[in-house]
């Protein structure tokens, strides 16, 4: 790597994005940028507004709004950035001016949720021969199709949600009569590649059938119908490469119908998080290590939270696997490890240094820059 006159490293942190995201990733990017050592390290802040320019921001005035989750957005961007790929270092240029930013040796992306986290950007980064925190780009891509995400956990023998998929372009309408044989009432339908419950509704008759399709139609040309499972929503987070620890595990208790994204995010409050889960020793075990099967059989790296259904008889089903999920103030994963003994700054530490391992590893970003 270059060698700098400050003896840092360089570390881009990415946040906004063009998905229904977007705020929840500028608050994500508020606790990132305030973690990282500046003692070990140089930031370069790289806001994506909702057209997917990058811009160069100020990490004195980059947001407004920041009191209220719902309005709060990147402020008016002044500089706009270009990338190079192939390059080893100057892969960015600030396009008023025509001038390379300087070398970033690591990227801190939080874009949630399409574009974000499906391996797009993840894809980008590599070309830019840029490491970067989360999994790499099949990781990514596989874990944000819920379908193909299921699909490799059943051949790894990973119990999973009973659904069907829906494809918008099928030549015949979906026969509720005949998967609510195969599934039973009530039902979830979710978008394949969405995140944080954006577009999911729960389903108890064909009117709110058809109207909950058309709904999950609108973000994503494949929908999931799932079986409603009765039972506790377990979390678990994972950090790591070739040998991930996993943390204790957390219990959500939310008071709406579901966990949905204004729960999440917009009335937390109403929202129980219970860490450590009031679990036996054998079932937190099991989870843990059924989280961790996963982890590996997806090919995931660096980091990840793997949500499971734990129901009445005790059967434990995994729901979905986060590649890059929520660092905001109310976040599940961030949490997780500071119940598990790490605390958010180090956290972020050792996600920088998992990014930096995986690519010298891998044999990627060894040129010298």
């Amino acid at each position: 790597m270059e060698q700098r006159e400050s003896g840092k490293l360089r570390v881009a942190v990415l946040f906004g994005g063009q998905s229904t995201e977007h705020e929840v990733s500028l608050r994500s990017s508020l606790n990132v940028i305030r973690a990282i050592d500046r003692q070990r390290y140089d930031l370069t802040l790289i806001g994506v507004d909702k057209h997917g320019r990058w811009t160069l921001c100020d990490e004195q005035d980059y947001l407004l709004n920041l009191d209220d989750p719902a309005a709060i957005r990147l402020a008016p961007a002044q500089r706009y950035l270009a990338v190079v790929p192939g390059q080893q270092r100057a892969q960015l240029i600030d396009v008023a001016n025509g001038q390379p930013l300087p070398s970033i040796d690591v990227a801190f992306s939080v874009l949630h949720g399409a574009s974000g986290e499906d391996g797009s950007v993840q894809g980008l980064l590599r070309v830019l021969n840029i490491p970067y925190a989360g999994p790499d780009v099949l990781g990514s891509a596989v874990c944000m199709d819920k379908d193909m995400t299921k699909r490799v956990l059943r051949d790894a023998g990973v119990p999973v949600t009973l659904s069907v998929t829906l494809l918008r372009t099928g030549d015949a309408a979906p026969d509720f009569d005949a998967i609510v044989r195969q599934l039973g009432l009530p039902l979830f339908i979710k978008p394949a590649s969405q995140g944080s419950s954006v577009g999911v509704s729960k389903v108890s008759d064909r009117a709110t059938f058809d109207t909950a399709l058309a709904l999950a139609f609108r973000y994503d040309v494949k929908v999931l119908v799932e079986q409603a499972v009765i039972g506790r929503e377990i979390e678990t987070a994972v950090l790591g490469n070739d040998s991930p620890e996993v943390s204790v595990c957390g219990e959500i208790l939310a008071n709406d119908e579901f966990y949905a994204y204004d729960t999440k995010y917009l009335k937390g409050a109403h929202a129980g998080l219970v860490i450590p889960a009031s679990l036996t020793a054998p079932v937190a075990d099991a989870i843990r290590q059924t989280a961790r099967q996963a982890y590996l059989a997806l090919g995931c790296s660096v980091m990840a939270r793997v949500d499971f259904f734990l129901t009445e008889q005790g059967e434990i089903l995994l729901n979905e696997v986060n590649t890059l999920p929520g660092f905001t103030s109310v976040s599940m994963y961030p949490k997780l490890w500071k119940a598990s003994g790490l605390n958010y700054s180090a956290l972020v530490e050792r996600l920088i240094t998992l990014a930096l391992a995986r690519a010298s590893t891998a044999n990627i970003n060894q040129t010298e820059r």
